[in-house]
């Protein structure tokens, strides 16, 4: 006989899956997903169909993290983004193109648009293919109800939605080059890389040094680089090439290997159009210890310093 606990292991890729979607947290959602286990363990009858009573728990829990969240989010110093996700555990080949799309940046942001309902019947509906008999029941609705919110998710997902470079062998080739250029200081190599429209965008969370907006256009954004590539050979620091959320993308590191920053490349017909960067350590936590990048800052400046007395 199965016990509970190995039931719930087979389910917890799913039901992470699920909180992530829902959250834009890694953190968070392992925290719904430990708690979905302390009440499945606790559940005094054996549920007629685990992941129905598991999905139903974590969707929950995660629809009253998301209603106490948006005041946080307001009160957030710049930019939000998601929590970067290296790899997702759940897989379905045959959902593999939702799956991938739902977890990129991109597409977590426009999630953030639509009310916690909305989301959690975009969620099961749209990304998981759980039956709206189920989906009812999970948020308290009628299916009728639930109808209305999966057209109305639906439309306000559809004319955002995210376009990817399909080719992935193009998408890493033209991360690589930004990469390689990046740590050699090829401001020319990097600029045919980006979109005439390219915008760079960081998220501190007012705990690590960002730029005060986002900056737009290959020019800036160029000018921009050129100013920071020099901390790559002067002090160390490393990027290490990473998908990120199913994207391209890389994390850095300063000279002792601790997580600095993330960043995730959005690329479309051979040309980055996007460039994010998460630089809170808040959202790094979950991928290893963080580097201090108010030191790394200070090293970078005191390098230069010396530089300039030894001209």
């Amino acid at each position: 006989m199965v016990s509970r606990a190995e039931e719930f292991e087979e389910l917890r890729p799913l039901l992470f899956a699920i909180a992530y979607r829902l959250l834009g947290s890694v953190s968070e959602a392992e925290d719904a997903v430990q708690e979905a286990w302390v009440r499945y363990a606790a559940a005094k009858t054996q549920p007629r169909s685990p992941k129905a009573y598991l999905s139903t728990v974590v969707t929950r829990i995660c629809i009253n993290v998301l209603r106490s969240a948006r005041a946080r989010r307001e009160e957030y110093v710049g930019e939000w983004f998601p929590e970067p996700l290296l790899e997702d555990p759940y897989t379905d080949p045959e959902r593999s193109a939702e799956l991938a799309d739902s977890v990129s940046i991109a597409a977590l942001l426009l999630l953030e648009r639509l009310s916690p309902l909305e989301r959690a019947v975009f969620v099961l509906r749209e990304v998981f293919a759980f039956g709206f008999d189920d989906i009812a029941a999970t948020v308290e609705r009628s299916e009728a109800a639930c109808r209305q919110l999966a057209v109305r998710a639906r439309r306000h997902m559809e004319a955002g939605r995210p376009r990817f470079e399909a080719d992935r062998s193009v998408r890493e080739q033209l991360a690589a080059h930004f990469c390689k250029a990046l740590e050699t200081g090829d401001m020319d190599g990097l600029r045919e890389l980006l979109a005439a429209d390219v915008e760079l965008i960081s998220d501190s969370g007012g705990k690590s040094p960002t730029l005060p907006g986002s900056v737009v256009g290959a020019d800036n954004v160029t000018r921009l680089l050129a100013a920071v590539t020099p901390q790559f050979a002067q002090i160390g620091l490393v990027i290490e090439l990473q998908e990120i959320n199913g994207q391209s993308g890389a994390i850095v590191r300063d000279r002792r290997g601790l997580v600095l920053a993330v960043m995730v490349l959005d690329i479309l017909d051979g040309q980055i159009r996007t460039v994010r960067s998460v630089i809170n350590p808040d959202k790094l936590r979950h991928l290893g210890p963080v580097s201090d990048a108010w030191a790394v800052n200070q090293e970078y400046l005191d390098a230069q310093r010396d530089t300039r007395r030894g001209d």
